[in-house]
């Protein structure tokens, strides 16, 4: 589990395919103090740019991933290429601060910068999602955007509004993204499964009637 509070920016070193080719070992590159306090151990879940992975291998300021054809497909890490910056959050530990919201690092699917425009102090961003996805996606809901917790200010369609202040720009991949880039997207997990659980009463309430 993770929070959605980003506490550092990687950047992708290698890409390397294994097996048959099809999946990938990424070696990301991060600060030091990332993998050291507390140390990070072999197996530990790392969330990168929101999708959930398991280090494989790692050194003094880097650790290694492998991930799936069916990650690379679902998610926007099969575009990914040296020199590619990544959100970076350690799992959640028991008394660890919830200064995000609930985030289990499974990406829902992937989303589109749409535009970037500067309000006040900070820059309004509108991503398309999915159309399967956008009746999870509520105002004032939160949402994971490459692994960034986000508070959802409109929901237009297929497409929702978010405010990003400077600070969370200058220390996530916020301060690259364009429009027209693709991005990782959670939607919330308790819309998920009100959701679900929506469906299922209404099947319940079909068959009876």
């Amino acid at each position: 589990m993770f929070t959605g509070i980003i506490t550092a920016l990687g950047r992708v070193r290698a890409i390397d395919p294994i097996g048959d080719g099809k999946d990938m070992r990424l070696v990301i590159e991060t600060p030091a103090a990332f993998l050291a306090d507390p140390p990070v151990a072999l197996g530990a879940s790392i969330a990168c740019s929101g999708c959930c992975l398991t280090a494989v291998a790692f050194g003094a300021d880097w650790f290694a991933v492998d991930a799936s054809a069916e990650t690379l497909a679902h998610t926007k890490l099969g575009t990914w290429t040296v020199g590619s910056r990544v959100n970076l959050e350690r799992s959640l530990r028991m008394g660890d601060e919830l200064g995000g919201h609930m985030v289990s690092g499974h990406v829902d699917g992937v989303g589109q910068a749409v535009s970037a425009t500067p309000e006040n102090a900070s820059t309004r961003w509108v991503f398309r999602v999915p159309s399967d996805l956008s009746r999870f996606i509520a105002a004032k809901g939160s949402v994971a955007i490459d692994g960034v917790s986000l508070t959802v200010n409109e929901v237009q369609g297929d497409t929702f509004g978010v405010n990003v202040i400077p600070h969370t720009a200058s220390v996530t991949g916020f301060g690259t993204l364009k429009p027209g880039d693709k991005v990782n997207i959670e939607i919330d997990m308790l819309a998920r499964y009100v959701a679900r659980l929506s469906d299922s009463l209404a099947a319940m309430i079909a068959e009876s009637a």
